[in-house]
């Protein structure tokens, strides 16, 4: 009896605890596992790509922002340099927001040679490798071009007479946009910006051959 008395006494601290480790454990398999950020993104003028996780939930990942700035850098010289994670993530959420999954990229990093001869703004964040043309479908432009508003970081310009918005990670600031209208007006813009446009977009063509 003195035995069974032993064995009750031991077992009861374990039988007391138990269900405590059990409730832990199943918050541990309920809790869903950390969302990825993922892109799928194409540069027009150069058909480089990227295509899967940026972000694993918690951090960046160094390997996948390297493959990033590479398909982003300046076009006319091929020079690398590291791309803000920060407009990455901007348009990442824009693209949630608007359920696009897949983005076609106008311009990405721009030294300041290229910055010139598109005739870029003097301080154009395209040079800090933290801004990006984005073409995005007629149908979805004004409505791309409101969600980054929304979100209130960084820089947003609608051009829907190109078909693209420009977003990027600097000073919150915008343009092209009739606010009291609700709807977006293109900027005017250069013959020698319209030339270059259809310049990349003829390369990306035989890219696509």
């Amino acid at each position: 009896m003195r035995r069974q008395f032993l064995f009750l006494a031991a077992t009861a601290p374990a039988l007391l605890v138990a269900p405590g480790l059990a409730h832990a454990a199943a918050r541990r398999r309920a809790s869903p596992p950390l969302a990825q950020r993922r892109l799928e993104l194409r540069h027009a003028a150069t058909g480089a790509r990227f295509e899967g996780p940026y972000h694993n939930g918690v951090d960046f990942d160094a390997g996948a922002m390297r493959e990033l700035s590479i398909v982003l850098a300046d076009t006319r010289t091929g020079t690398v340099r590291p791309f803000d994670p920060k407009a990455i993530d901007i348009l990442w959420e824009v693209g949630a927001r608007e359920r696009m999954a897949s983005f076609n990229v106008l311009s990405g990093y721009r030294t300041p040679a290229s910055n010139a001869a598109v005739h870029g703004a003097g301080d154009s964040q395209h040079m800090r490798a933290a801004a990006l043309d984005v073409q995005v479908p007629k149908a979805k432009l004004a409505s791309f071009g409101h969600a980054a508003l929304a979100l209130g970081r960084g820089g947003v310009g609608s051009y829907p007479d190109h078909g693209f918005v420009h977003v990027d990670s600097g000073p919150v600031r915008s343009w092209g946009f009739d606010r009291a209208a609700g709807v977006a007006r293109a900027p005017a813009r250069t013959p020698e910006q319209i030339r270059l446009d259809r310049m990349a977009e003829a390369w990306a063509q035989t890219r696509r051959r």
